[in-house]
């Protein structure tokens, strides 16, 4: 982790990317079930506010549009100085998961955000879809093999363009990630997965640090309330305890433990407290009875072999990784 840099309200870390450039550690998520462009405006506004600068969107969360909008009025109300203060990444879609499209695709996202560039463009899933079909979930006729080489040379291009500064992926196991770097002349930069106290992934932790891939949490609090996700961070007792014995919240304790991992993360709350206290975790340590209790956790994958939440089956998506 680099060295604190004080961004609004609360004070966020930075990590630095193979990519060079800098990424902060904290996300705003917007894959959210209510994604009305007001919604995510409103939202985004307010946690630049509160001292978030790294934004996670997809083209098929259908909040770009709006957390454009609120890129431009934070510029407006003087809330960041320009657009280079922020840390936008996006995704490419199933239906786009095709060399030919993702230029294409890229350029769509650019235009719902109102911006010339991503921080960071992300494969969603190492899955295609038949062009154009962009719904959920898909039929098992809808899928198509993916040609990982020829969309991966595709994400070059649009970096090699300077329409994204950084290139990675979503949801890739290590050996997909091996596969991957056996021909790539730009490695990922980054690769997004489930990660949390309930779902450690301690082996995929581990080959990313080697190959200095930067691990990036989703759900890090169990996405409660997601089809795929579960309560069992926010229920647990080992974490309650240790929440209380730090006056933490066990949200906080969860992000703490991601954080001491060398892991960065993308919460997903647009309740104005919950932002607030999901930023206030840089200003206390676990302890090592705290980490023999968490290593305690029963671990379990909620997205399974199937994208959420859960329209198909792809037996090898995860590769037999734990």
């Amino acid at each position: 982790m680099s060295s604190t840099a004080k961004q609004g309200a609360v004070p966020v870390p930075n990590v630095v990317l193979q990519s060079s450039f800098t990424m902060p550690v904290t996300g705003l998520g917007t894959g959210s079930e209510t994604n009305d462009d007001l919604t995510v405006k409103a939202a985004a506004v307010e946690a630049i506010k509160l001292g978030y600068r790294h934004f996670d969107t997809a083209s098929f969360y259908g909040s770009e549009q709006g957390l454009g909008e609120a890129i431009a009025e934070a510029l407006k109300l003087g809330l960041i100085s320009s657009r280079n203060e922020l840390f936008i990444t996006s995704k490419l879609w199933l239906s786009d998961n095709h060399p030919h499209l993702v230029l294409p695709a890229l350029q769509n996202s650019l235009r719902s955000l109102g911006l010339e560039y991503l921080d960071l463009y992300l494969i969603h899933w190492p899955i295609s879809a038949k062009p154009k079909l962009k719904k959920f979930p898909y039929d098992d006729d809808d899928l198509l093999p993916f040609d990982l080489k020829g969309v991966w040379a595709s994400m070059e291009e649009c970096h090699n363009l300077g329409l994204t500064k950084s290139i990675g992926v979503s949801n890739f196991s290590c050996k997909k990630l091996e596969n991957l770097l056996s021909f790539a002349t730009i490695p990922p930069a980054v690769n997004q997965v489930e990660l949390n106290p309930c779902w450690q992934q301690k082996n995929l932790r581990e080959y990313c640090k080697a190959k200095d891939i930067m691990v990036t949490a989703y759900s890090p609090l169990g996405a409660k309330g997601a089809i795929w996700g579960s309560n069992d961070v926010m229920d647990s007792e080992l974490l309650k305890h240790i929440a209380h014995a730090h006056g933490k919240t066990v949200a906080q304790v969860s992000l703490r433990w991601l954080y001491e991992q060398g892991v960065t993360f993308i919460v997903k709350s647009y309740n104005k407290e919950r932002m607030k206290q999901n930023l206030e975790i840089f200003d206390f340590s676990l302890t090592n009875d705290d980490y023999q209790k968490i290593n305690q956790i029963k671990q379990e994958r909620k997205v399974k072999n199937c994208a959420p939440p859960g329209g198909f089956v792809i037996d090898d998506l995860w590769d037999g990784e734990n």
